[in-house]
């Protein structure tokens, strides 16, 4: 099981981060929030949990471990797979997760993509009493060497949005966002997604 990974990020783009290891260089998934905040040619240190599939090894990367538990307790939940227990984290910081769960919101959860009402009533069901721990920190804010609303756009086409459906929502959400939410990419992204609803996706899920 490989746990963490540290070492030069080689690339940081969407969703897909590669970091070299010992010369070999790794590709992690992990959220475009995450993605923004990390720097080519400086050294990181990202928790990994590896998934291992009949035909298939992919490594899920954390900032931290709260978003660690979060990824664990939604892959624990029937129809959650891991890139739907992403989307979540893309949407929701953890502390966000854990008070939706605590106040039976699961219309926070129905808000990410891939995320139909019947799973997000489960997602409650399931992890109802399992994140009394998580902190409910924000996360820390993200590096702004592209506009807010450029990152934004970058990060929707990495989760799979079709570049156009997710410029237009960037454009809807920039015309309704507060300040605070302009000045923050994450702010800004989860407003963005709930501009796009329900929308499909230009890939397909995965179970």
């Amino acid at each position: 099981m490989i746990s963490s990974v540290r070492g030069t990020v080689l690339s940081a783009a969407g969703t897909m981060v590669v970091i070299e290891v010992g010369g070999v260089g790794l590709s992690v998934q992990v959220t475009p929030q995450h993605a923004l905040g990390l720097r080519v040619g400086s050294e990181a240190r990202v928790l990994t949990v590896l998934i291992v599939r009949e035909d298939d090894l992919s490594l899920f990367g954390f900032a931290d471990a709260d978003e660690l538990v979060v990824f664990d307790a939604l892959r624990g939940v029937t129809g959650v797979g891991p890139k739907s227990a992403m989307g979540v984290l893309a949407a929701l910081d953890p502390g966000q997760v854990a008070q939706a769960v605590a106040l039976e919101d699961d219309a926070a959860f129905r808000k990410v993509s891939g995320i139909g009402p019947k799973t997000a009533k489960l997602i409650i069901l399931s992890l109802t009493g399992k994140l009394i721990g998580i902190s409910a920190t924000r996360r820390a804010p993200v590096s702004k060497s592209a506009s807010v609303a450029d990152s934004v756009l970058v990060a929707l086409v990495g989760l799979g949005w079709n570049e156009k459906v997710a410029g237009l929502a960037v454009e809807d959400a920039v015309s309704s966002a507060t300040e605070t939410e302009l000045a923050a990419v994450p702010a800004l992204l989860r407003l963005a997604l709930t501009k796009l609803g329900p929308a499909q996706q230009s890939g397909g899920s995965d179970q």
